[in-house]
């Protein structure tokens, strides 16, 4: 487990050096007004959804995310942003040929020598960020802070939450639980779909994800004693109360444990970013892999690209 266990606690680091390469690839990056796609398979897809939810929050333009297989070739974008850490996955490269000549296109990618780099308008290499291990822990959030940088997010404040997450205790011992689900509003939807999709990866574990104010219309009747509702960011009105009906356990930045740690030394700066939290949604996930047996540097049915015949 020496991979992932390295590549999460190198993320505040990695989002230190997301901040200083920022000003230097702003050209790349979307422009005020612009109407922007933004693209990427698994994890990677799922901080383009979070990205693309800042982005159009922040009235910085219009911005969609999609599958890369998803694609609406049809639409018409300002800019596309393909968000991959190999920069071999065969989805991601066929868009980006596809798109040639039609709509400029920005690649983020951990491998500057990888064929993407060949087939998209612009580069913004993160080697700093690349991993060894299968599953997506740093490059992906290294890349939304790049982003979030890029918006004029203060990323000294995000990388020193992310240095405590690093740290803290686990808000639960993953041993004791026996499902999870977790649960977004708006940007951070994309963050609890990544960290159901940690979960499955690399612990082979039944994990789930909801918008927050749809989790109601069904998805809590396999809330119970021995599961676990993660929320992140903010939460609708009587959720934490109606998950305490059901029996389950619910974690959330204003009532865990670890984030209690968290409040204390980031005094006056209550809730921390959410994506400290899915730091500690990625350290939870591989506990629950150590707890199964399992090794999360080498997850089941699973390599590091998916790379298409």
């Amino acid at each position: 487990m020496a991979f992932v266990h390295a590549e999460i606690a190198s993320q505040p680091d990695c989002w230190r050096e997301a901040a200083l390469l920022a000003p230097t690839v702003a050209e790349h990056l979307p422009r005020p007004g612009e109407r922007v796609a933004v693209v990427g398979c698994g994890t990677s897809w799922f901080m383009a959804t979070a990205y693309a939810g800042l982005r159009e929050a922040a009235g910085h333009g219009e911005t969609d995310a999609f599958q890369a297989s998803e694609f609406p070739t049809g639409r018409r974008y300002d800019r596309l942003i393909a968000v991959t850490r190999s920069g071999t996955t065969t989805e991601v490269l066929e868009l980006l040929a596809a798109l040639r000549g039609q709509c400029p296109t920005t690649v983020i990618v951990g491998d500057p020598a990888s064929p993407a780099v060949d087939v998209a308008s612009a580069v913004v290499a993160m080697p700093f960020a690349d991993e060894r291990s299968v599953v997506q822990t740093r490059f992906a959030t290294t890349a939304l802070a790049l982003l979030r940088a890029h918006l004029g997010d203060n990323l000294a404040a995000l990388s020193a939450d992310a240095e405590v997450a690093v740290r803290a205790p686990l808000p639960i011992d993953p041993a004791s639980i026996g499902q999870v689900t977790f649960l977004g509003r708006g940007w951070t939807i994309g963050l609890a779909q990544e960290a159901a999709l940690k979960c499955r990866e690399a612990a082979t574990f039944w994990a789930e994800a909801y918008p927050a104010m749809d989790y109601r219309h069904g998805p809590i009747s396999v809330a119970a004693p021995g599961r676990l509702v993660w929320a992140f960011g903010d939460i609708p009105e009587g959720l934490a109360e109606d998950v305490a009906a059901t029996g389950a356990a619910f974690v959330h930045s204003r009532t865990h444990g670890c984030r209690a740690v968290l409040t204390s030394w980031a005094a006056g700066r209550t809730p921390v970013d959410p994506m400290a939290d899915l730091i500690l949604a990625q350290r939870f996930a591989v506990a629950l892999a150590t707890s199964r047996g399992l090794d999360p540097d080498a997850p089941r049915h699973l390599t590091r690209s998916v790379v298409l015949a």
